[in-house]
């Protein structure tokens, strides 16, 4: 009866760290806009955060209200994020210059404009 017992309790313990780890792997993928906000600052120097005026590149505020990019793709989390990594129209691509954690945190920031 004991050994049954210590076996629930261990795989108790072991589900809920997965669990727990599982919850964090998600937060990852949002991402987190103060951060984002702080990443942006290299992002400033071509683009305006709170004006839709055009700067090197357009302006971003209201990007994820618009309808369309300047590539005319839909202004999606994925089709963002892309841009972000490929660049394009004189930007220069990121994919290789930002983390995974900071192109998710820009992303984030980018939809509170």
């Amino acid at each position: 009866m004991r050994g049954s017992t210590l076996i629930i309790l261990f795989a108790s313990g072991a589900l809920l760290v997965a669990v727990a780890l599982l919850g964090q792997g998600a937060k990852g993928k949002t991402g987190d806009p103060i951060r984002g906000k702080e990443v942006f600052a290299q992002c400033a120097v071509c683009h305006h955060a709170t004006s839709t005026e055009k700067k090197m590149g357009p302006g971003l505020k209201g990007l994820f209200k618009r309808t369309k990019l300047s590539n005319g793709k839909r202004v999606t989390e994925t089709n963002v994020r892309a841009v972000i990594e490929t660049g394009g129209n004189g930007m220069p691509a990121y994919k290789e210059l930002l983390s995974e954690r900071e192109k998710a945190d820009v992303v984030a920031y980018l939809k509170t404009l």
